[in-house]
């Protein structure tokens, strides 16, 4: 059986004590945006706010392949959808406890209701 690939401790713990991840869905050539991103279980998890048709969600449900910045480092990665009820309340607990300040709160309400939950995703390191 293969083993699962795991970010370094390093770059786990700069994408928990960091606000914003930089982060290129596919394969094609594009820039980098910034997004949330959250640590649950040592395993990095991200979601969509918005839904729009040429969003980084929808590019990972055609080409699960990407790209993360952490640490002035480019670190190729991999989508993987969330189906795990617990995993999925365990990441809306983290981002009500991550981005917590009065600008952000609201935003991080809204990635626990439905619509986000539904985009809950594990960036896997490839």
């Amino acid at each position: 059986m293969k083993a699962k690939r795991r970010f370094t401790s390093d770059v786990v713990a700069a994408i928990r004590d960091g606000k914003i991840l930089g982060i290129r869905a596919g394969t094609q050539p594009h820039r980098f945006i910034g997004i949330w991103a959250v640590v649950v279980e040592g395993r990095v998890f991200v979601r969509s706010w918005s839904l729009k048709p040429r969003s980084w969600y929808r590019t990972f449900l055609e080409e699960p392949r990407g790209t993360i910045q952490v640490l002035d480092k480019e670190i190729p990665v991999r989508a993987v959808h969330t189906r795990s009820e617990r995993l999925k309340n365990a990441v809306s607990r983290a981002y009500l406890e991550k981005y917590n300040t009065p600008g952000s709160i609201k935003y991080a309400k809204d990635m626990g209701r439905a619509k986000s939950r539904a985009t809950t995703t594990e960036l896997v390191p490839l």
